[in-house]
């Protein structure tokens, strides 16, 4: 099991842990009844906080951020000299996590996606996990909630006696949601990206070959041109020029800074 604490990867303190250490930390917060906020990050992840003051305040406070993306788990061996096995992916995480639950009668709550994502991703953990509790599950609104819904949602959480939760909201609109909620709460939220679609069916993981490689990009650009071009041909290259500049020190007072959310976002 590795859990060496943070490094900071464009200013995002990134976990040097593997799947056993993570793991490990997401349960024993459950049985212990506390509070714990989960984010895998990938590139894209990690460029949210670097560009935005604001939200690597959020992300620098979540206890635990794994190397979601291969160029994550090999910058923290550029910058930091700390190499990993493999990366900390979101939807494998998240599996393991269920099968855990499962084994240790840890409820768990299913919070965002669609509900025809929600109906697949539920009958997929069944099948799989025939001891695994779910305490209950929501589809996402798909906008802001208002304070009332923020806190009937709340209520239905609490109520379910789940111990553990998994947001599927995308980035970064999860890891708001999990920073907003998670100490409310008292117990471990994850923030797990496409992990329910993957999971329902409904979303193609790219081969193995290429999520070694580090290529996972390039397979979901092919699958979602339209929506994620943007992203990959704008941000891929500037996450490694920024990581470039970090690695030879001439970045380092932009990317201390940061600041505390000034509103709650309230997503959902």
């Amino acid at each position: 099991m590795i859990d060496r604490g943070k490094r900071s990867v464009l200013g995002v303190g990134v976990n040097v842990v593997d799947y056993d250490g993570a793991v490990e930390r997401i349960v024993q917060a459950a049985h212990a009844g506390e509070a714990h906020a989960v984010s895998a990050l990938a590139v894209h992840g990690v460029m949210t906080g670097a560009l935005d003051p604001e939200h690597k305040y959020r992300l620098n406070r979540m206890d635990t951020v794994t190397p979601d993306g291969q160029p994550v788990r090999w910058a923290l061996r550029l910058l930091h000299g700390e190499p990993l096995p493999d990366r900390v992916y979101g939807p494998h995480l998240s599996d393991l996590v269920c099968a855990k639950a499962a084994k240790e009668g840890l409820p768990i709550y299913l919070y965002g996606s669609r509900p025809e994502v929600l109906e697949g991703l539920v009958a997929k953990l069944k099948s799989r996990y025939s001891d695994l509790v779910i305490a209950g599950y929501e589809p996402s609104k798909f906008r802001q909630l208002t304070e009332s819904e923020e806190g009937e949602m709340r209520e239905r959480i609490a109520g379910s006696k789940a111990k553990i939760v998994l947001v599927g909201l995308g980035c970064p609109r999860q890891e708001v949601f999990v920073y907003e909620h998670s100490a409310a709460l008292g117990i471990p939220m994850l923030a797990v990206g496409a992990a329910f679609d993957f999971f329902a069916g409904t979303l193609r993981q790219a081969p193995k070959w290429m999520q070694d490689r580090g290529l996972e990009w390039a397979f979901r650009l092919a699958v979602e041109p339209r929506r994620l071009w943007r992203r990959y041909m704008y941000l891929n290259p500037l996450y490694l020029t920024m990581l470039a500049g970090q690695r030879m020190g001439l970045l380092k007072t932009r990317l201390s800074n940061e600041r505390e959310p000034g509103t709650n976002i309230r997503y959902g």
